[in-house]
């Protein structure tokens, strides 16, 4: 797409430079200069970025049959089935966010989460479910303007559980952070998972090695941990404790010492 057509659906969809940069991992002085017309020629990659986030296909300059063009914050489940499965986005309250791919690293931390609590469920014959994303979690029935995809959740009421998706709020939710969510996961994220009653949330941020646990359950107590740390799973009452030291040695020996600097 053309700066200019670039320009015209940011005004369209209602997104600030902020979110534009926050959503395409662009940094922001880069699409400042780009929208205010101080860069002509952005590179290539950095124009591939902004049309994930604002465009369609450079070869097709039409909306798609099945986008409808409405403000940030208008948005409904109709509008989310309409999309196409290979764009993934999360919708919260109207507002529809794209999400890029998630790095190795990124990948390498929700699997190993995963794994650690899917073994325990299993050892332990539990009737809780373990999913990692993509997995549509529609966390309020009532609500036809949110459904988010954490990256690791836990629903121990077999009630919520569907075969296209968690219909209801999960016990637990897992969240890894990284450059393009980190805003929204920390802000949006944390008080829609709050307000409809999931459990238990972890923060896991790769970037300062640490973990923020919410515990919905007890007066909102936040608990923060190290990647040296073990870390109790409040929803099992204690009963599965995982050890972040064997996730950073491991992130150690996969990437080098200082793979949270990069």
């Amino acid at each position: 797409m053309k700066i200019e057509e670039l320009k015209e659906r940011k005004r369209a969809l209602g997104y600030t430079a902020k979110q534009v940069a926050e959503l395409s991992g662009v940094p922001l002085g880069t699409v400042q200069k780009i929208f205010s017309g101080h860069t002509k020629a952005p590179r290539y990659e950095t124009l591939r970025a902004l049309e994930k986030v604002l465009g369609y296909a450079a070869e097709d300059h039409s909306a798609p049959e099945h986008e409808v063009v409405k403000k940030q914050g208008e948005y409904t489940l109709e509008d989310y089935f309409a999309i196409p499965d290979e764009r993934r986005v999360e919708l919260i309250d109207g507002v529809i966010y794209d999400m890029t791919a998630p790095t190795s690293l990124h990948q390498v931390i929700t699997q190993f989460l995963f794994a650690e609590i899917w073994n325990f469920v299993r050892s332990n014959k539990g009737n809780c479910l373990v999913n990692i994303a993509p997995t549509d979690v529609h966390l309020d029935v009532n609500d036809n303007k949110t459904m988010v995809q954490p990256d690791v959740l836990v629903t121990c009421d077999r009630s919520k559980v569907t075969i296209p998706r968690i219909e209801g709020a999960p016990d637990l939710v897992i969240e890894v952070l990284s450059p393009s969510t980190r805003r929204k996961d920390i802000s949006v994220k944390v008080n829609k998972y709050a307000e409809t009653g999931v459990r238990e949330l972890w923060l896991v941020d790769p970037r300062d090695r640490r973990v923020i646990v919410y515990d919905f359950e007890n007066e909102d107590i936040i608990n923060i941990y190290t990647f040296r740390d073990k870390v109790p799973v409040l929803i099992f009452g204690g009963e599965l404790t995982i050890d972040l030291a064997q996730l950073s040695d491991y992130l150690d020996d996969l990437y080098g010492d200082t793979w949270w600097e990069r």
